[in-house]
């Protein structure tokens, strides 16, 4: 087992809110050993909670986890940059979902969370 590992990437705006991105990408990081958190499989589904209550849910798990991996596009989701920064601040591994590789030199200092 490598470790817990919490998967972010963009949801908001993206049709079936990416759910299928979401599934395939835990698929790989399990079948590599990883013991993920997927966001996609918590809720029940439910897609009409406030935003608050999601980020609430997801920085939770994410504390708990050993690394993150961002899905392509993450840099677009104003949710998987907080969870992205918070990484960085807890000094988790962070990867790269669709490689399965670390992330080469994760831009830190360019994510700002504006208003995606």
């Amino acid at each position: 087992m490598q470790g817990r590992l919490y998967l972010a990437g963009p949801m908001t705006g993206h049709p079936g809110h990416n759910v299928q991105a979401f599934h395939a990408a835990a698929a790989r990081l399990r079948a590599a050993g990883w013991d993920v958190v997927n966001p996609a499989e918590n809720f029940g589904g439910r897609t009409d909670l406030p935003r608050a209550h999601y980020m609430r849910t997801d920085v939770a798990a994410l504390v708990r986890c050993e690394a993150i991996a961002l899905l392509p596009g993450w840099q677009g989701s104003r949710g998987a940059k907080v969870e992205y920064l918070l990484a960085c601040e807890l000094a988790l591994k962070i990867l790269d979902a669709a490689t399965l590789g670390p992330c080469v030199d994760p831009p830190t200092a360019s994510v700002r969370l504006g208003e995606a």
